[in-house]
């Protein structure tokens, strides 16, 4: 049987067909099994990797923002009704049983002030000497002139580092041999260019007009940091230690009234930029749990305050 013309071998190689009549007579098996990319995604109803990727993505932030709930503006509290409290005396009782076996100068207790306050607000922070301190051997060193008046008194009110180009030779070389450190407002120039800010920041030992450790009178500054405390609000809780473990109930009563009213003045002074309160106390000590305070020194049930200050 004789083929059609069209497929001579004879005259295919003088046939060129054109754009045109491959744009018009396509091949019957092409246009059968060739269909566009997206057609053949719609006809088969299998979407690609890419697509289902894209899909899964947009479901999960849809569901993240379903369970996304608003930021508290607050911090939570917990309700003092139903909370177990003690005395203070109870309290310094079970807590004296938890350091049972240590010595009374290697514990202390620690009172923690819950306040009632905004996130991200102005913080409660200052420093006081304690009616009965519980550490008075802290090193404190002064940036002033040597030689001068301002060294003498700072030496007499208890320093015992006074100084300007030895104490930052002594810093650049590692020899920090003080807890505290003080500069008269006079000597703040040399501190700033002296270059130790880099290794005084870190430890918290950067004299500046923020902490008050930049001042004038630098006798009374000594005298009122010896045996002082710094605390600073955290989360919504103030903490400082309030005596050591050998303390009576007298003298940790009194501690923690200057902490407590401290603490409040402090409060007082923010009241034009922020409303905060006290809503718990809590005591703790170095190993043991914290008692919430119901404000009471001695409850009904509790033991004579001379137990609890026995030393054993």
């Amino acid at each position: 049987m004789a083929l059609p013309s069209r497929y001579c071998p004879s005259c295919l190689s003088s046939l060129r067909p054109t754009r045109t009549a491959l744009a018009f007579r396509p091949s019957p098996f092409l246009a059968q099994h060739q269909q566009p990319p997206q057609q053949k995604r719609h006809a088969t109803g299998l979407p690609s990797a890419r697509a289902a990727m894209f899909r899964s993505k947009n479901k999960d932030k849809e569901g993240a923002a379903r369970r996304k709930k608003k930021a508290r503006a607050h911090y939570t509290q917990p309700d003092l009704k139903q909370a177990l409290q003690f005395s203070l005396v109870d309290a310094m009782r079970y807590l004296r049983a938890a350091e049972v076996g240590r010595p009374p100068t290697s514990a202390k207790y620690e009172l923690h002030i819950r306040l009632r306050t905004v996130k991200n607000g102005p913080v409660v922070r200052n420093r006081m000497r304690l009616p009965h301190p519980i550490d008075t051997t802290t090193r404190i060193a002064v940036i002033c002139p040597p030689d001068s008046k301002i060294a003498k008194d700072a030496l007499a009110a208890g320093a015992q580092v006074v100084g300007e180009e030895s104490i930052f030779e002594a810093v650049k070389e590692g020899r920090i041999e003080f807890d505290r450190c003080l500069c008269h407002t006079d000597s703040l120039p040399k501190l700033s260019k002296a270059g130790v800010a880099r290794i005084l920041g870190p430890r918290q030992l950067m004299p500046s007009a923020k902490t008050n450790t930049v001042v004038k009178d630098v006798g009374a500054a000594v005298k009122g940091m010896v045996g002082a405390s710094e605390y600073r609000e955290r989360e919504g809780v103030v903490r400082m230690g309030v005596g050591q473990l050998g303390f009576g109930p007298e003298e940790v009563q009194k501690n923690i009234a200057a902490f407590v009213g401290a603490v409040k003045r402090d409060i007082g002074a923010l009241a034009d930029r922020v409303s905060k309160g006290v809503h718990e106390i809590v005591l703790s000590s170095t190993n043991g749990p914290g008692l919430s305070l119901n404000g009471e020194v001695r409850g009904e049930g509790s033991v004579d305050t001379r137990d609890v200050s026995v030393v054993n």
